[in-house]
Protein backbone atom coordinates (compact mmCIF):
# COMPACT_ATOMS: atom_id res chain seq x y z
CA UNK A 1 0.00 0.00 0.00
CA UNK A 2 1.33 3.44 -0.97
CA UNK A 3 0.30 6.82 0.41
CA UNK A 4 0.31 8.40 -3.05
CA UNK A 5 -2.28 5.89 -4.31
CA UNK A 6 -4.56 6.78 -1.40
CA UNK A 7 -4.12 10.49 -2.16
CA UNK A 8 -5.06 9.95 -5.79
CA UNK A 9 -8.11 7.93 -4.79
CA UNK A 10 -9.46 10.63 -2.48
CA UNK A 11 -8.56 13.36 -4.99
CA UNK A 12 -10.85 11.56 -7.43
CA UNK A 13 -13.65 11.62 -4.87
CA UNK A 14 -13.63 7.91 -4.16
CA UNK A 15 -14.36 6.31 -0.79
CA UNK A 16 -11.36 5.16 1.23
CA UNK A 17 -11.35 1.77 2.95
CA UNK A 18 -10.65 1.23 6.64
CA UNK A 19 -7.26 -0.31 5.78
CA UNK A 20 -6.30 2.75 3.73
CA UNK A 21 -7.34 5.25 6.40
CA UNK A 22 -5.55 3.35 9.16
CA UNK A 23 -2.44 3.01 6.99
CA UNK A 24 -2.31 6.80 6.57
CA UNK A 25 -2.96 7.69 10.23
CA UNK A 26 -0.64 5.04 11.67
CA UNK A 27 2.12 5.95 9.23
CA UNK A 28 1.81 9.66 9.96
CA UNK A 29 1.92 9.23 13.75
CA UNK A 30 4.97 6.96 13.43
CA UNK A 31 6.73 9.48 11.19
CA UNK A 32 6.73 7.16 8.17
CA UNK A 33 4.50 9.40 6.03
CA UNK A 34 5.70 13.02 5.59
CA UNK A 35 3.76 16.20 6.22
CA UNK A 36 3.57 17.09 2.53
CA UNK A 37 1.64 13.93 1.67
CA UNK A 38 -0.74 14.39 4.60
CA UNK A 39 -1.23 18.01 3.53
CA UNK A 40 -2.28 16.78 0.09
CA UNK A 41 -4.73 14.33 1.66
CA UNK A 42 -6.21 17.02 3.91
CA UNK A 43 -6.82 19.25 0.90
CA UNK A 44 -8.40 16.36 -1.00
CA UNK A 45 -10.72 15.70 1.96
CA UNK A 46 -11.49 19.43 2.19
CA UNK A 47 -12.76 19.50 -1.41
CA UNK A 48 -14.08 15.94 -1.81
CA UNK A 49 -15.43 15.30 1.68
CA UNK A 50 -15.92 11.95 3.40
CA UNK A 51 -18.90 9.70 3.99
CA UNK A 52 -20.20 9.18 7.54
CA UNK A 53 -18.60 5.72 7.51
CA UNK A 54 -15.24 7.11 6.34
CA UNK A 55 -15.40 9.81 9.02
CA UNK A 56 -16.19 7.21 11.69
CA UNK A 57 -13.22 5.09 10.58
CA UNK A 58 -10.96 8.16 10.59
CA UNK A 59 -12.17 9.00 14.10
CA UNK A 60 -11.50 5.45 15.34
CA UNK A 61 -8.04 5.44 13.74
CA UNK A 62 -7.20 8.75 15.44
CA UNK A 63 -8.59 7.41 18.71
CA UNK A 64 -6.40 4.31 18.45
CA UNK A 65 -3.28 6.43 17.95
CA UNK A 66 -2.95 6.96 21.71
CA UNK A 67 -4.26 6.21 25.18
CA UNK A 68 -7.89 6.00 26.26
CA UNK A 69 -9.28 6.74 29.68
CA UNK A 70 -9.77 3.39 31.40
CA UNK A 71 -13.10 3.69 33.21
CA UNK A 72 -13.61 -0.05 33.63
CA UNK A 73 -15.01 -1.01 37.01
CA UNK A 74 -16.75 2.33 37.48
CA UNK A 75 -20.54 2.10 37.20
CA UNK A 76 -21.90 4.41 34.49
CA UNK A 77 -23.53 5.81 32.55
CA UNK A 78 -20.90 8.28 31.25
CA UNK A 79 -22.18 11.28 29.31
CA UNK A 80 -20.32 14.44 28.34
CA UNK A 81 -21.06 17.73 26.60
CA UNK A 82 -18.94 19.39 23.93
CA UNK A 83 -19.26 23.01 22.83
CA UNK A 84 -17.77 24.23 19.57
CA UNK A 85 -16.73 27.38 21.42
CA UNK A 86 -18.06 30.83 22.11
CA UNK A 87 -17.83 33.98 24.20
CA UNK A 88 -18.96 33.88 27.82
CA UNK A 89 -19.62 30.16 27.36
CA UNK A 90 -19.18 28.84 30.89
CA UNK A 91 -21.92 26.22 30.52
CA UNK A 92 -19.67 23.22 31.30
CA UNK A 93 -18.92 24.57 34.77
CA UNK A 94 -22.44 24.48 36.27
CA UNK A 95 -23.55 21.68 33.93
CA UNK A 96 -21.13 18.94 35.03
CA UNK A 97 -21.91 19.04 38.79
CA UNK A 98 -25.65 19.43 38.09
CA UNK A 99 -25.78 16.34 35.88
CA UNK A 100 -23.54 14.41 38.30
CA UNK A 101 -25.96 15.24 41.11
CA UNK A 102 -28.67 13.56 39.01
CA UNK A 103 -26.76 10.27 38.85
CA UNK A 104 -25.04 10.51 35.45
CA UNK A 105 -21.24 10.54 35.52
CA UNK A 106 -19.47 13.24 33.51
CA UNK A 107 -15.89 12.49 32.38
CA UNK A 108 -14.93 15.94 31.07
CA UNK A 109 -11.75 16.55 29.09
CA UNK A 110 -11.61 20.24 28.26
CA UNK A 111 -9.43 22.72 26.39
CA UNK A 112 -7.89 26.16 26.74
CA UNK A 113 -8.80 29.48 25.19
CA UNK A 114 -7.54 30.09 21.69
CA UNK A 115 -8.43 33.13 19.64
CA UNK A 116 -11.70 34.78 20.64
CA UNK A 117 -13.22 31.67 22.26
CA UNK A 118 -12.81 30.99 25.97
CA UNK A 119 -11.32 27.87 27.54
CA UNK A 120 -12.78 25.83 30.39
CA UNK A 121 -9.32 24.96 31.77
CA UNK A 122 -8.29 28.64 31.99
CA UNK A 123 -11.47 29.43 33.90
CA UNK A 124 -10.97 26.56 36.34
CA UNK A 125 -7.31 27.48 36.89
CA UNK A 126 -8.37 30.97 37.98
CA UNK A 127 -9.63 29.25 41.16
CA UNK A 128 -6.68 29.43 43.60
CA UNK A 129 -4.84 26.10 43.61
CA UNK A 130 -7.13 24.27 41.15
CA UNK A 131 -5.32 21.59 39.10
CA UNK A 132 -6.51 20.58 35.64
CA UNK A 133 -3.78 18.03 34.90
CA UNK A 134 -4.96 14.79 36.52
CA UNK A 135 -3.48 11.33 36.60
CA UNK A 136 -5.88 8.60 35.51
CA UNK A 137 -6.20 7.39 39.12
CA UNK A 138 -7.27 10.90 40.22
CA UNK A 139 -9.71 11.18 37.31
CA UNK A 140 -11.26 7.82 38.17
CA UNK A 141 -11.56 8.69 41.87
CA UNK A 142 -13.30 11.95 41.04
CA UNK A 143 -15.83 10.12 38.89
CA UNK A 144 -16.47 7.49 41.56
CA UNK A 145 -16.83 9.87 44.51
CA UNK A 146 -18.09 13.13 42.97
CA UNK A 147 -19.68 11.93 39.73
CA UNK A 148 -17.50 14.14 37.54
CA UNK A 149 -13.91 15.23 37.00
CA UNK A 150 -12.32 17.97 34.89
CA UNK A 151 -8.99 17.47 33.16
CA UNK A 152 -6.97 18.57 30.15
CA UNK A 153 -5.85 16.49 27.20
CA UNK A 154 -2.47 14.82 27.72
CA UNK A 155 0.15 14.28 25.01
CA UNK A 156 -0.68 10.57 25.03
CA UNK A 157 -4.38 11.09 24.24
CA UNK A 158 -5.15 11.17 20.50
CA UNK A 159 -1.68 12.29 19.34
CA UNK A 160 -2.90 11.99 15.74
CA UNK A 161 -5.32 14.86 16.36
CA UNK A 162 -2.59 17.14 17.69
CA UNK A 163 -0.39 16.47 14.63
CA UNK A 164 -3.26 16.77 12.15
CA UNK A 165 -4.67 19.95 13.69
CA UNK A 166 -1.31 21.70 13.56
CA UNK A 167 -1.10 20.83 9.86
CA UNK A 168 -4.70 21.85 9.15
CA UNK A 169 -4.00 25.23 10.73
CA UNK A 170 -1.28 26.02 8.17
CA UNK A 171 -2.87 24.38 5.12
CA UNK A 172 -6.23 26.21 5.18
CA UNK A 173 -8.17 23.01 5.88
CA UNK A 174 -9.46 23.77 9.39
CA UNK A 175 -13.05 24.24 8.21
CA UNK A 176 -13.46 20.74 6.75
CA UNK A 177 -16.57 19.16 8.32
CA UNK A 178 -15.22 15.56 8.34
CA UNK A 179 -11.90 16.69 9.85
CA UNK A 180 -13.62 18.79 12.52
CA UNK A 181 -15.92 15.87 13.33
CA UNK A 182 -13.05 13.39 13.68
CA UNK A 183 -11.07 15.82 15.83
CA UNK A 184 -13.94 16.43 18.25
CA UNK A 185 -15.22 12.86 18.45
CA UNK A 186 -11.82 11.19 18.84
CA UNK A 187 -11.12 13.23 21.97
CA UNK A 188 -14.58 12.70 23.42
CA UNK A 189 -14.44 8.95 22.79
CA UNK A 190 -10.96 8.82 24.38
CA UNK A 191 -12.36 10.07 27.68
CA UNK A 192 -14.78 7.15 27.83
CA UNK A 193 -18.10 8.88 27.20
CA UNK A 194 -21.00 6.58 26.19
CA UNK A 195 -23.18 9.55 25.28
CA UNK A 196 -22.34 13.05 24.05
CA UNK A 197 -24.41 16.21 23.77
CA UNK A 198 -22.94 18.57 21.18
CA UNK A 199 -23.58 22.28 21.67
CA UNK A 200 -22.95 23.57 18.15
CA UNK A 201 -22.72 27.34 18.22
CA UNK A 202 -24.04 29.46 15.36
CA UNK A 203 -23.51 33.19 14.83
CA UNK A 204 -20.84 35.88 14.76
CA UNK A 205 -19.00 34.59 17.83
CA UNK A 206 -19.10 30.96 16.73
CA UNK A 207 -16.67 28.89 14.70
CA UNK A 208 -19.54 28.21 12.31
CA UNK A 209 -21.03 31.61 11.45
CA UNK A 210 -24.03 30.51 9.37
CA UNK A 211 -26.95 28.22 10.09
CA UNK A 212 -26.15 26.00 7.11
CA UNK A 213 -22.54 25.44 8.21
CA UNK A 214 -23.52 24.86 11.84
CA UNK A 215 -26.23 22.41 10.83
CA UNK A 216 -23.84 20.54 8.54
CA UNK A 217 -21.36 20.10 11.39
CA UNK A 218 -24.10 19.08 13.84
CA UNK A 219 -25.46 16.50 11.39
CA UNK A 220 -21.97 15.10 10.79
CA UNK A 221 -21.29 14.80 14.52
CA UNK A 222 -24.57 12.97 15.09
CA UNK A 223 -24.15 10.64 12.10
CA UNK A 224 -20.53 9.80 12.91
CA UNK A 225 -21.12 9.44 16.65
CA UNK A 226 -24.03 7.10 15.96
CA UNK A 227 -21.89 5.06 13.55
CA UNK A 228 -19.40 4.63 16.41
CA UNK A 229 -22.13 3.29 18.70
CA UNK A 230 -22.45 6.42 20.83
CA UNK A 231 -25.70 7.97 22.07
CA UNK A 232 -25.58 11.47 20.61
CA UNK A 233 -27.61 14.61 20.05
CA UNK A 234 -26.63 18.00 18.66
CA UNK A 235 -28.18 21.26 19.85
CA UNK A 236 -27.68 24.30 17.62
CA UNK A 237 -27.49 27.41 19.81
CA UNK A 238 -27.16 31.12 19.13
CA UNK A 239 -23.76 32.75 19.62
CA UNK A 240 -24.44 36.18 18.14
CA UNK A 241 -23.96 37.83 21.54
CA UNK A 242 -22.00 36.77 24.65
CA UNK A 243 -23.63 34.30 27.02
CA UNK A 244 -24.48 35.75 30.40
CA UNK A 245 -23.26 39.04 31.83
CA UNK A 246 -19.64 38.13 32.54
CA UNK A 247 -16.86 37.31 30.09
CA UNK A 248 -13.49 36.35 31.55
CA UNK A 249 -11.83 33.64 33.58
CA UNK A 250 -12.55 34.23 37.27
CA UNK A 251 -15.52 36.40 36.27
CA UNK A 252 -17.12 33.32 34.72
CA UNK A 253 -16.37 31.30 37.86
CA UNK A 254 -18.42 33.91 39.71
CA UNK A 255 -21.29 33.53 37.27
CA UNK A 256 -21.00 29.75 37.59
CA UNK A 257 -21.56 30.09 41.34
CA UNK A 258 -24.59 32.30 40.61
CA UNK A 259 -26.00 29.57 38.38
CA UNK A 260 -25.38 26.82 40.93
CA UNK A 261 -27.20 28.97 43.49
CA UNK A 262 -30.16 29.25 41.09
CA UNK A 263 -29.73 32.95 40.34
CA UNK A 264 -27.67 32.92 37.15
CA UNK A 265 -28.50 34.88 33.98
CA UNK A 266 -31.59 33.64 32.17
CA UNK A 267 -29.77 32.59 29.01
CA UNK A 268 -27.04 30.66 30.87
CA UNK A 269 -29.60 28.91 33.09
CA UNK A 270 -31.81 28.05 30.12
CA UNK A 271 -28.99 26.48 28.14
CA UNK A 272 -27.58 24.66 31.17
CA UNK A 273 -30.98 23.08 31.89
CA UNK A 274 -31.59 22.16 28.24
CA UNK A 275 -28.22 20.49 27.72
CA UNK A 276 -28.44 18.84 31.13
CA UNK A 277 -31.86 17.43 30.31
CA UNK A 278 -30.47 15.86 27.14
CA UNK A 279 -27.53 14.39 29.05
CA UNK A 280 -29.93 12.69 31.46
CA UNK A 281 -31.99 11.32 28.58
CA UNK A 282 -28.90 9.95 26.81
CA UNK A 283 -27.70 8.48 30.11
CA UNK A 284 -31.03 6.79 30.79
CA UNK A 285 -31.68 8.85 33.93
CA UNK A 286 -34.76 10.48 32.40
CA UNK A 287 -37.26 9.29 29.80
CA UNK A 288 -38.14 12.72 28.43
CA UNK A 289 -36.58 16.15 28.11
CA UNK A 290 -39.26 17.50 30.46
CA UNK A 291 -38.40 14.95 33.14
CA UNK A 292 -34.69 15.62 32.63
CA UNK A 293 -35.15 19.35 33.05
CA UNK A 294 -37.22 18.88 36.21
CA UNK A 295 -34.47 16.73 37.72
CA UNK A 296 -31.82 19.30 36.76
CA UNK A 297 -33.85 22.11 38.33
CA UNK A 298 -34.17 20.06 41.52
CA UNK A 299 -30.39 19.51 41.62
CA UNK A 300 -29.93 23.28 41.56
CA UNK A 301 -32.72 24.25 43.97
CA UNK A 302 -31.72 21.60 46.53
CA UNK A 303 -28.09 22.74 46.59
CA UNK A 304 -26.87 19.30 45.48
CA UNK A 305 -25.15 20.65 42.35
CA UNK A 306 -23.35 23.41 44.27
CA UNK A 307 -22.17 20.89 46.87
CA UNK A 308 -20.75 18.69 44.10
CA UNK A 309 -18.93 21.67 42.63
CA UNK A 310 -17.32 22.51 45.99
CA UNK A 311 -16.25 18.86 46.40
CA UNK A 312 -14.63 18.92 42.97
CA UNK A 313 -12.76 22.16 43.70
CA UNK A 314 -11.35 20.66 46.90
CA UNK A 315 -10.49 17.34 45.23
CA UNK A 316 -8.58 19.06 42.43
CA UNK A 317 -6.54 21.20 44.82
CA UNK A 318 -8.63 24.37 44.81
CA UNK A 319 -9.25 26.59 47.82
CA UNK A 320 -13.01 27.08 48.22
CA UNK A 321 -12.62 29.65 51.00
CA UNK A 322 -10.27 31.83 48.97
CA UNK A 323 -12.47 31.48 45.89
CA UNK A 324 -15.47 32.73 47.85
CA UNK A 325 -13.48 35.56 49.45
CA UNK A 326 -12.42 36.78 46.00
CA UNK A 327 -15.94 36.53 44.62
CA UNK A 328 -17.20 39.97 43.62
CA UNK A 329 -13.96 41.79 44.39
CA UNK A 330 -11.07 40.16 42.52
CA UNK A 331 -10.73 42.59 39.63
CA UNK A 332 -7.88 44.03 37.61
CA UNK A 333 -6.83 47.54 38.63
CA UNK A 334 -6.97 48.57 34.97
CA UNK A 335 -10.57 49.28 34.01
CA UNK A 336 -12.70 51.40 31.69
CA UNK A 337 -16.40 51.92 31.16
CA UNK A 338 -18.22 51.10 27.94
CA UNK A 339 -20.97 53.71 27.59
CA UNK A 340 -23.89 54.11 25.21
CA UNK A 341 -23.10 56.56 22.42
CA UNK A 342 -26.75 57.52 21.84
CA UNK A 343 -30.30 56.89 23.06
CA UNK A 344 -32.23 53.80 22.04
CA UNK A 345 -32.45 50.05 22.41
CA UNK A 346 -29.40 47.82 22.32
CA UNK A 347 -29.97 45.96 19.06
CA UNK A 348 -26.91 43.74 19.33
CA UNK A 349 -23.62 43.18 21.15
CA UNK A 350 -21.46 41.33 18.65
CA UNK A 351 -19.91 38.27 20.27
CA UNK A 352 -16.92 38.13 17.91
CA UNK A 353 -15.89 41.73 18.61
CA UNK A 354 -16.24 41.17 22.36
CA UNK A 355 -14.26 37.95 22.11
CA UNK A 356 -11.48 39.66 20.16
CA UNK A 357 -11.49 42.53 22.64
CA UNK A 358 -11.11 39.93 25.37
CA UNK A 359 -7.92 38.66 23.73
CA UNK A 360 -6.41 42.14 24.04
CA UNK A 361 -7.58 42.36 27.67
CA UNK A 362 -5.93 39.04 28.52
CA UNK A 363 -8.98 36.73 28.65
CA UNK A 364 -7.86 34.65 25.68
CA UNK A 365 -4.77 34.03 23.63
CA UNK A 366 -3.56 34.27 20.04
CA UNK A 367 -0.97 31.50 20.47
CA UNK A 368 -1.07 28.42 22.67
CA UNK A 369 1.93 29.65 24.66
CA UNK A 370 0.34 33.03 25.55
CA UNK A 371 -0.57 33.66 29.18
CA UNK A 372 -4.07 34.66 30.25
CA UNK A 373 -5.16 36.93 33.08
CA UNK A 374 -7.60 35.57 35.69
CA UNK A 375 -8.96 39.05 36.47
CA UNK A 376 -9.44 40.38 32.93
CA UNK A 377 -12.74 40.54 31.10
CA UNK A 378 -16.09 42.28 30.78
CA UNK A 379 -18.99 42.72 33.19
CA UNK A 380 -22.10 43.73 31.26
CA UNK A 381 -24.88 45.69 32.90
CA UNK A 382 -27.07 45.93 29.80
CA UNK A 383 -27.76 43.39 27.06
CA UNK A 384 -29.68 43.10 23.82
CA UNK A 385 -33.15 44.65 24.04
CA UNK A 386 -32.38 46.97 26.96
CA UNK A 387 -33.31 50.65 26.67
CA UNK A 388 -30.39 53.03 27.24
CA UNK A 389 -29.69 56.73 27.17
CA UNK A 390 -26.53 58.31 25.85
CA UNK A 391 -23.82 57.99 28.49
CA UNK A 392 -25.41 55.02 30.29
CA UNK A 393 -22.90 52.38 31.28
CA UNK A 394 -23.26 49.18 29.28
CA UNK A 395 -20.25 47.33 30.63
CA UNK A 396 -16.95 47.60 32.50
CA UNK A 397 -13.82 46.25 30.85
CA UNK A 398 -10.89 44.97 32.92
CA UNK A 399 -7.48 44.63 31.27
CA UNK A 400 -4.23 42.89 32.10
CA UNK A 401 -2.54 46.31 31.88
CA UNK A 402 -3.35 49.87 30.86
CA UNK A 403 -2.10 49.39 27.31
CA UNK A 404 -4.50 46.50 26.68
CA UNK A 405 -7.54 48.70 27.17
CA UNK A 406 -7.10 50.97 24.14
CA UNK A 407 -7.52 48.38 21.35
CA UNK A 408 -10.05 46.43 23.42
CA UNK A 409 -12.33 49.45 23.84
CA UNK A 410 -12.24 50.20 20.11
CA UNK A 411 -13.64 46.72 19.47
CA UNK A 412 -16.08 46.93 22.37
CA UNK A 413 -17.60 50.16 21.02
CA UNK A 414 -17.79 48.59 17.56
CA UNK A 415 -19.63 45.60 19.05
CA UNK A 416 -22.57 47.62 20.36
CA UNK A 417 -25.36 48.58 17.99
CA UNK A 418 -28.20 50.82 19.21
CA UNK A 419 -31.47 51.35 17.34
CA UNK A 420 -34.63 53.37 17.88
CA UNK A 421 -36.87 50.30 17.98
CA UNK A 422 -36.64 47.31 20.31
CA UNK A 423 -35.25 44.22 18.54
CA UNK A 424 -37.24 41.03 18.24
CA UNK A 425 -36.34 38.35 20.81
CA UNK A 426 -33.83 35.73 19.69
CA UNK A 427 -34.24 32.01 20.28
CA UNK A 428 -31.23 30.64 22.14
CA UNK A 429 -31.89 27.07 20.98
CA UNK A 430 -32.18 27.09 17.19
CA UNK A 431 -32.61 23.40 16.41
CA UNK A 432 -31.95 19.95 17.85
CA UNK A 433 -30.68 17.04 15.75
CA UNK A 434 -31.03 13.49 16.98
CA UNK A 435 -29.88 10.18 15.55
CA UNK A 436 -32.38 8.56 13.13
Amino acid sequence: MRAVDILMKKRAGETLTEAEIRFIIDGYVKGEIPDYQISALLMAIFFRGMTAKETAILTEAMLDSGDRMDLSGIPGPFVDKHSTGGVGDKISLPLAPMVAACGVKVPMMSGRALGHTGGTLDKLESIPGYRTSLELSEFRKGLIEDGFAMTGQTARVVPADKKLYALRDVTATVESIPLITASILSKKAAEGADGIVFDVKCGSGAFMKTYNDARALASSLVATGSAMGKHVVAVLTDMSQPLGYKVGNFLEIEETLDCLEGKGPQDVMELTFRLGAWMLVLGGAAETIEEGRARCEEAISSGAALERFYRNVIRQGGNVGEMLERRGSWRSNFARELKAENDGYIESIDALDIGLAGVYLGVGRNRTEDNVSPTAGFIFERKRGDLVKKGDRIAIAYGKDEESLDPAMVLAHKAVSISKEAPQPLSLVIEEITAP
